[in-house]
């Protein structure tokens, strides 16, 4: 069993930035991709970015390239999702799923409001 936690949304006014957070626990040794999705109002959950466990491996959704970053601290058990330049249409509330041996584990979601 795998737990993961994310942290760090909050209010950001158009033009700012957000770290958010996703601590992995358990038996992390069984994930070898961790990644954020985003599900704004009305909308379906739409991936945002993913990390590999083995070679750091990322990749960012086309929209996103140039202003969303991925990384992680292994040290920590934690992937950061660095998000720069923000724009009202990345409201939503973001979660991090955690994937290996072909099962999901997902986050409770952290709210990210993009707004004046």
């Amino acid at each position: 069993q795998v737990h993961v936690v994310e942290s760090g949304g909050g209010l950001v006014q158009p033009g700012g930035s957000l770290r958010l957070s996703c601590a992995a626990s358990g038996s992390i040794f069984s994930i070898n991709v961790m990644g954020w999705y985003r599900q704004a109002p009305g909308k379906e959950r739409e991936f945002v970015a993913h990390i590999t466990s083995g070679t750091n491996t990322n990749y960012v959704a086309e929209s996103m390239k140039g202003r969303f970053t991925i990384y992680r601290d292994n040290a920590k058990n934690t992937v950061y999702l660095q998000m720069n330049s923000l724009k009202a249409e990345d409201t939503a509330v973001y979660y991090c799923c955690a994937g290996g041996n072909g099962v999901h584990y997902w986050g409770q979601g952290t709210q990210v409001t993009v707004s004046t």
